[in-house]
């Protein structure tokens, strides 16, 4: 196994966050070696066609991709890419709070459960999570032995085969739309960040503010942590209930953090919502199937597998997930009817163009501010 390594080993073992979820996940749907193979080959070509399909759908002029690697992984390469871009991306909040641990009233509690016990509880959360990512464009990823990234800063885009193959069959829809719709979906993603070169920085800067801003109790993080875990172990049943379980989300709660998620929200949302938009808007032309496609979809998006999967939903922040989806695929539709993809392309010119939370909500304020400032 490739070691993770990583600053202030005492607050999380990365390496046995990615043993400890690759033990656990589920073995993915029942295929052979050749069933496999074809699998992959057909995502690859699929990923490639969909280049092609994204750009010319959303006009979006994009520079050279090659600096995004598009990698086939099953649920334990999800998982230590996962960890690999968690590491980067939360080094700073970590060494903070390795900072505080030594005087926070739980620091000695907290170097007495240690980083294996964390790494381990992490490890639970990751299994879970492995078994339902169809895809993903990863913007803040290192590079690892086994994991190619953008040597230049840019990202990778991961599609999880097994995943894609087991949705597939769960909704009896034709694989081959499946697996192509999914992929336009991703490559929207890419080509977000591949044709908007400010749009991974203006994210990143987000993020390390919110980070800079945390000042929570390590014990604090450590029993969201642990309340998320024993929720999938099954040892917290009440947190099936509606008000069971707070959201790791809800450590955020300094009024600079929350403006800070309000913007971060929006970018989301909009990043999200388009993808969808322009998975569906390019299906009929190129996936016969997509009207089934997407009716069955949303409606396993909405249910969840399981009251366990909602708990989980809630506690990991999922559920404003899917309402990213829903909201931001609403604000790109109600844009493009109202002046078209040039216009709504508009959004892209510079984080002072980003729709605000409010606006996502309500398009026309959008339209009004960037239209009516853009024509005077």
């Amino acid at each position: 196994m490739t070691s993770i390594g990583g600053t202030a080993p005492g607050m999380v073992d990365w390496n046995l966050a990615v043993a400890t979820a690759t033990r656990l996940v589920r073995p993915g749907p029942e295929v052979s070696r050749d069933e496999a193979r074809a699998v992959v080959a057909e995502l690859r070509r699929h990923a490639k066609a969909s280049e092609e399909h994204v750009r010319g759908f959303t006009r979006m002029g994009t520079e050279d991709t090659h600096d995004t690697p598009v990698l086939v992984v099953d649920r334990p390469g999800w998982v230590r890419a996962n960890v690999a871009g968690f590491r980067e991306i939360l080094r700073p909040l970590l060494e903070k709070m390795q900072e505080r641990r030594g005087s926070s009233p739980g620091g000695a509690v907290l170097g007495a459960v240690g980083g294996k016990v964390t790494g381990v509880e992490l490890g639970m959360l990751l299994s879970f999570l492995a078994s339902r990512v169809l895809g993903q464009y990863e913007t803040f990823a290192p590079a690892t032995r086994d994991l190619p990234a953008g040597a230049a800063g840019g990202g990778r885009l991961l599609l999880v085969a097994p995943n894609i193959v087991h949705v597939e069959r769960e909704l009896d829809v034709p694989p081959h739309d499946f697996r192509l719709w999914v992929c336009l979906h991703e490559e929207t993603h890419r080509t977000q960040f591949t044709a908007v070169p400010w749009l991974r920085d203006h994210l990143e800067g987000e993020i390390q503010s919110f980070l800079a801003e945390t000042d929570v109790d390590p014990m604090t993080v450590l029993e969201r942590i642990r309340e998320a875990a024993q929720t999938l172990a099954g040892g917290r049943p009440e947190a099936e209930e509606d008000d069971g379980g707070r959201s790791l989300v809800e450590l955020v709660q300094t009024p600079a953090q929350r403006e800070i998620l309000g913007r971060l929200t929006a970018v989301m949302s909009l990043l999200e919502g388009h993808a969808d938009f322009v998975m569906d808007g390019v299906g009929p032309a190129v996936v016969p199937a997509v009207g089934e496609i997407r009716e069955k979809f949303q409606q396993r998006r909405a249910k969840g597998a399981s009251r366990l999967d909602l708990a989980l939903r809630k506690l990991l922040g999922l559920d404003a997930k899917l309402r990213q989806y829903r909201d931001g695929e609403r604000f790109v539709r109600a844009v493009v009817d109202q002046v078209g993809m040039d216009g709504f392309n508009n959004v892209w010119t510079s984080p002072n163009t980003l729709p605000t939370k409010a606006e996502i909500a309500k398009p026309a304020d959008w339209v009004a501010r960037v239209h009516r400032r853009s024509e005077t």
